[in-house]
């Protein structure tokens, strides 16, 4: 089943946008647009699973904070449609967006966005005072959500009295009290500190193991996007140029931008042993296998001690064999694009 669905989405800024997007149909280049006209998102299309973790990845200016904001209708699109759950919003009053967002899509900012003013936990239940739930439905769902983030304790403190990493657990908590099936993480960690990113990013998939919730993750950091995103959708200039899981964007780029931006990434974290298995090769007597979905780092150790391993699969069957040849190829290589 699909939770959220995007079709043909535009988003124009400047005079005529419509004519512009007629224009940009007909294969114009944005750079040809008139003066004062900005493309911000072009032709962008794509579903997202539920319980996905899909990425939205760019450099600064890419389009990708323009687009997420128009999957929950904070801006109106110039053309195009996002369907929740089949509901297409860009049809939906002022009123019907304001009851989506409460019930179906919560969102995270970069910034944290807490009242300075309320406590930790009137904070954390923000969204269900504004949904007109009875108070103690609020507090007890807005203590269960800061259990979650690991906030017990907490609750009567104020946002001025916590870190950085603390106020963007509230921040969370905030959008799982709130018990949306769709998640929008807009940069949400971006302004933490690199040990603090990497424990709310451990945070994260531990809470999503557990929930089953569909996010969409908006990063400019390809490291981030190849650690939590199920798949990533790479923007460039406004267009998605690719959508792909992690090892795909990483052995498969679809462009020259594309193999640039993946050029310093840590393949061993990111590589598995399925993706370089040899399904031909037999499969040696008397050694323990490893999972498909094990990193080539985890690796290391065995392969250098035991020879080659077998690969299994969620089944325990034998899908082929990695070798210490394989793993040193896989993490040497150097991707380049060559245009067909």
């Amino acid at each position: 089943m699909t939770s959220v669905r995007v079709e043909r989405l535009y988003k124009i800024f400047g005079p005529q946008p419509t004519e512009q997007v007629r224009r940009l149909d007909e294969g114009t280049d944005s750079a040809d647009l008139p003066e004062g006209t900005t493309a911000a998102v072009v032709d962008a299309s794509f579903s997202v699973r539920e319980g996905e973790t899909f990425v939205v990845m760019g450099l600064s200016g890419s389009g990708k904070s323009t687009l997420i904001r128009m999957l929950n209708g904070l801006l109106t699109p110039t053309s195009g449609k996002v369907f929740v759950d089949d509901a297409d919003i860009t049809a939906m009053s002022g009123r019907e967006l304001r009851t989506m967002r409460q019930q179906k899509m919560s969102m995270v900012f970069q910034h944290f966005a807490l009242f300075p003013h309320r406590t930790v936990l009137d904070n954390a239940g923000y969204g269900l005072q504004i949904r007109g739930a009875p108070a103690d439905e609020i507090n007890d769902r807005a203590r269960e959500a800061l259990g979650m983030v690991g906030l017990e304790g907490w609750e009567q403190r104020y946002p001025q009295q916590l870190s950085g990493g603390m106020r963007q657990r509230v921040g969370l908590a905030r959008a799982l009290a709130a018990q949306t099936d769709v998640l929008l993480m807009d940069e949400a960690f971006s302004a933490l500190d690199p040990l603090i990113k990497r424990e709310m990013q451990d945070q994260l998939l531990e809470l999503n193991a557990q929930l089953g919730k569909t996010i969409i993750f908006i990063t400019h950091d390809l490291n981030e996007a190849m650690r939590l995103g199920d798949r990533i959708a790479v923007m460039r200039a406004g267009r998605i140029v690719q959508i792909g899981d992690s090892e795909q964007i990483l052995s498969e780029p679809a462009d020259d931008y594309v193999a640039e931006f993946v050029q310093d990434v840590d393949r061993s974290r990111v590589l598995t042993a399925g993706s370089i298995a040899d399904p031909s090769a037999a499969a040696p007597d008397g050694v323990a296998p490893v999972a498909a979905t094990a990193p080539l780092r985890d690796l290391f150790d065995r392969i250098g001690r035991d020879g080659p391993l077998p690969v299994v699969d969620a089944q325990r069957r034998v899908i082929g064999v990695v070798t210490p040849q394989a793993v040193f190829a896989a993490l040497s290589h150097r991707v380049e694009y060559e245009e067909a």
